[in-house]
């Protein structure tokens, strides 16, 4: 990637729409670009579209956006005065049968959308940068999911917290009430750094 910068997020999206290389077998052709305001404080980065992201263009309307937004509504958020992206714009996926079944973006994916998200964040310009899971972790050259989970961190001039993806939650049996409970906290840390709430 030769180093440029866009003057908007519409000319950045259709650059990286346009790029052929972002363009890898086994992913949708669809690209989902982010959703939100230009200067939002809050901007919420997860791992790439699922197969309702992907049939309407839109990141995060799939069952685990349903439950950010619910997250984010509880701490007192309208998910409205954030940005959502993510670090891989494309559904990556294999059939069964009829179904499109997710597949996790690998370490070649992550880093061919790397230099196009970070870019996205330098348009949207937000006060914190909320990592959603190991992908988008991994997408900002981040740190441990593991250790720095919650913890408000220095990013190239923003700040960073690193969360669990709200998909995590969806998969759990036990322990989901403290958990989710969890997440909120995060999300309350990160939307308190970025003026939201008190």
């Amino acid at each position: 990637m030769t180093e440029r910068h866009f003057a908007s997020l519409p000319a950045l999206y259709r650059g990286e729409e346009a790029d052929e290389a972002l363009r890898a077998p086994g992913f949708s052709a669809v690209f989902v670009r982010g959703e939100g305001k230009v200067g939002a404080p809050l901007m919420l980065i997860g791992e790439q579209p699922g197969n309702q992201e992907d049939l309407s263009g839109r990141p995060f309307v799939g069952p685990a956006g349903r439950l950010l937004d619910q997250c984010l509504a509880g701490i007192g958020v309208d998910r409205a005065t954030t940005f959502v992206t993510n670090a891989v714009k494309r559904f990556k996926f294999t059939l069964r049968g009829k179904r499109r079944l997710h597949q996790t973006p690998n370490a070649g994916d992550i880093a061919r959308y790397r230099w196009w998200l970070k870019e996205e964040v330098r348009l949207v310009h937000p006060t914190v940068v909320v990592a959603l899971g190991r992908t988008a972790l991994r997408a900002l050259d981040g740190a441990s999911l593991k250790s720095d989970r919650g913890t408000l961190l220095s990013w190239e001039g923003r700040t960073l917290l690193p969360t669990i993806h709200p998909s995590y939650l969806l998969r759990l049996r036990d322990q989901r009430d403290d958990e989710e409970a969890r997440f909120r906290e995060d999300l309350r840390t990160a939307a308190r750094a970025a003026g939201l709430v008190d």
